[in-house]
């Protein structure tokens, strides 16, 4: 269990309404399974090795509040567009009881890409998690600085009075002096006002912005400043849907990896946004493959049953897509909106309005939405998610397994399928970490970490429990292996993926 204070001190974390999420996981779930029962992991695709310093299954169902939706929340979300069914509400109302939580045992050190915990249940409940669990990512991170003794000035500032609570918290949990905090609202939010003016400027009107910066955020009253700012810049949309509500704002959002998974084809995924919503789609085109499926799986929809749509670009190189995309869609005669995300700043924004004006793509007709570049940028404090690459994957769904593959060389972003679970090396040779399967067994020198709290005391015992000291002496990958069942899986499902357009 959690120490009382620590889960006194993490207060921010709990929901403060079911609207608590961002508004793609409304869209999602109305065009999707929400009673399914579907796993979701949560990890660090880089950074080195992060110290946990507190029971994260404890605090994940601490995270839900009070979730159950209330009338005026059912009334803003339909007013919104993301009209609440009856299977969504019971997903919500199902609430922590109905989640199964595998995690690392508080103190201990994780890997990159190692399983840090993993959410079962609802799909709507367990996908509504993710906004608020990534947040996780910088208590995670400040407490390793501790560990290691390099935190600094900079990581000991606060943007507000939340960020300054978790700060103190986490000291308190790995038994540290906080040191002096340093406070800088109003700077924070004129820094993310001028920053969110030079983004207006770039593309001429804050029709053409909106804000999807709620997983970049520490917590909720930080975002709350940024969401301020934007509003004095004249930026009113927001993936938020709990601060849009608070702040007079318009809530927005479609489409996430977690949908074109949990279809298994981009053309399943795009055609049940397309038909189970009256609001116009966003077609994400990068789960699979951007140009060999993605693309043709979106002007397939379009061609079937012509609508108000956009298509949004995520990983792999953007200009290229981007260019081959207005190509193919002019030969078409399509013309849908395209969206700019993932990881956007000033800088591609003005590339990106060149090749617009290159190749005569209306300007009402190319929205750009910022998350970290609007949020975390502005702030001092260096521990951000993409520091660390903080993801909430879905990985299983009704019993099959799924990943995103993306279009990056390599892992990139790929993700992990079944119910992943990490195995510990306690003596001999061979990788530090491995992720392992939860049905499967582990080599004879290792053991599973993931929820196995008796694990912490022998894991000192064997020295295995320093592993920054460990990956210097032995000169070993900061990054987890994959085990053979979880590599058959990746196999099985790279295999069975179809593209989907006709």
């Amino acid at each position: 269990m959690v120490d009382p204070p620590y889960i006194e001190s993490v207060r921010p974390w709990q929901s403060p309404s079911s609207l608590a999420t961002d508004a793609y996981k409304y869209s999602m779930a109305q065009a999707g399974f929400p009673l399914r029962r579907e796993t979701f992991y949560f990890s660090f695709r880089r950074g080195g090795p992060q110290f946990v310093p507190f029971d994260l299954a404890s605090l994940v169902r601490d995270m839900l509040g009070e979730v159950a939706p209330t009338a005026a929340d059912l009334e803003f979300a339909r007013a919104s567009g993301y009209t609440v069914s009856d299977a969504m509400e019971h997903a919500l109302r199902a609430g922590p009881s109905a989640l199964e939580i595998c995690a690392v045992p508080k103190g201990v050190w994780v890997l990159e890409r190692e399983p840090i915990l993993s959410v079962t249940g609802p799909s709507f409940l367990v996908s509504w998690l993710e906004p608020m669990l990534l947040w996780l990512n910088f208590p995670i991170q400040l407490a390793s600085a501790f560990k290691l003794g390099t935190v600094d000035d900079a990581m000991r500032t606060a943007t507000c009075a939340e960020h300054e609570q978790i700060i103190r918290a986490v000291a308190e949990a790995v038994q540290e002096d906080p040191g002096a905090i340093s406070r800088e609202d109003d700077a924070y939010g004129e820094r993310v006002a001028s920053g969110v003016r030079a983004l207006v400027d770039a593309v001429g009107s804050p029709g053409r912005v909106f804000e999807v910066g709620m997983r970049s955020a520490v917590c909720m009253q930080q975002h709350e400043l940024a969401l301020k700012a934007c509003a004095e810049a004249g930026v009113t949309l927001t993936s938020n849907m709990h601060l849009a509500r608070a702040l007079g704002m318009k809530a927005v959002g479609t489409m996430g990896h977690e949908h074109v998974q949990r279809w298994g084809t981009d053309l399943a995924a795009f055609e049940s946004m397309r038909d189970m919503r009256s609001s116009p789609p966003s077609y994400l085109l990068d789960t699979f493959d951007t140009m060999g499926s993605g693309i043709l799986s979106a002007m397939q929809v379009m061609r079937d049953r012509p609508h108000a749509c956009s298509i949004r670009y995520d990983s792999g190189n953007k200009y290229v897509q981007y260019l081959h995309a207005c190509e193919l869609l002019s030969e078409a005669g399509l013309a849908p909106s395209h969206v700019l995300e993932d990881g956007l700043d000033l800088e591609a924004t003005v590339h990106f309005e060149k090749l617009r004006e290159f190749t005569q793509w209306p300007k009402d007709k190319q929205l750009y939405g910022y998350g970290g570049t609007i949020v975390a940028k502005p702030a001092t404090n260096p521990l951000t998610r993409d520091r660390v690459s903080a993801v909430f994957k879905l990985t299983q769904t009704g019993g099959k397994p799924r990943m995103k593959f993306g279009n990056e060389r390599g892992r990139g972003k790929q993700s992990v399928p079944g119910q992943p679970v990490v195995w510990r090396r306690l003596r001999g040779e061979g990788p530090l970490g491995i992720i392992g399967q939860a049905d499967e067994t582990p080599p004879e020198d290792y053991a599973v970490l993931s929820g196995n709290e008796d694990l912490v005391q022998t894991l000192r015992l064997c020295n295995a429990h320093a592993l920054p000291r460990l990956l210097e002496t032995e000169e070993l990958s900061a990054t987890a292996e994959r085990s053979p069942a979880t590599m058959a899986l990746i196999e099985e499902v790279s295999s069975a993926r179809v593209g989907g357009a006709r």
